[in-house]
């Protein structure tokens, strides 16, 4: 029996080029967007959820091809931002004069699940806060409308892709301690993961040091002066 070895040029030209482009790191800390995680049969890999913030009527906005699941978990993030507006330095008028839009990206992909709860609710604090989120950590985690973390599946596959796309830091909920026994030895020693429980866990891991600077819409302001649109990319 002839012995074949098959590399990386030869499976490019049997199956020609990659059509699946993975998701790389961010280049810098970013207001408003937040890195999650998700796997599918092929493996896992990030995503990012941006939120911006523009006069409005105090609406919320969910674009992206995203199923139901993840629709309710991003107007849970978006009840539980308005809650405790005051912990997260959110000034009360700023809510009532704004339109959030929540935005996953890819539009023509279909998502849904809940374990995006956590980083829809981090991108939500950080537009209205105006703090930066880091951009070196990754999350995962279903979220409840009293900020409770709730576990979910796939931790391995997202751990790992998580990994490729250069992430240095990960937050898992704490009830999935046990998966973590599935990721790979090698691996877990070049990653610091956190479990967390709550969403001030998250939100103290995730976002950058230094007060919150919210954008001015919604505040009062000088009769004729204009309010100019806020878009956080």
């Amino acid at each position: 029996v002839e012995r074949l070895e098959v590399g990386p040029d030869e499976v490019r030209s049997l199956l020609g080029r990659a059509r699946v482009h993975p998701e790389k790191i961010r280049v810098s800390d970013t207001v408003g967007v937040s890195t999650g995680m998700f796997y599918t049969p092929m493996g896992g890999d990030i995503m990012f959820v941006e939120a911006s913030v523009a006069p409005g009527e105090g609406g919320l906005v969910l674009t992206g091809q995203l199923g139901d699941v993840m629709k309710e978990s991003g107007r849970a993030a978006w009840t539980f931002a308005k809650a405790h507006h005051a912990d997260f330095g959110i000034p009360p008028e700023l809510l009532k004069g704004v339109e959030v839009h929540i935005h996953v990206p890819a539009g023509a992909v279909p998502k849904d699940g809940p374990s995006a709860g956590i980083t829809m609710a981090t991108s939500l604090v950080s537009a209205l806060s105006g703090r930066k989120v880091r951009r070196e950590v990754a999350m995962t985690g279903e979220l409840t409308l009293t900020g409770r973390v709730l576990p979910i599946g796939g931790v391995k596959e997202k751990v790992l892709g998580a990994v490729r796309a250069g992430i240095t830091e990960i937050l898992v909920p704490h009830e999935n301690e046990a998966d973590l026994e599935d990721i790979p030895e090698q691996v877990a020693k070049e990653l610091t993961i956190h479990l967390v429980q709550e969403l001030d866990d998250v939100l103290g891991h995730a976002l950058a040091e230094g007060p919150a600077n919210p954008p001015p819409l919604g505040r009062p302001r000088e009769e004729g002066a204009e309010i100019p649109g806020v878009r956080v990319e």
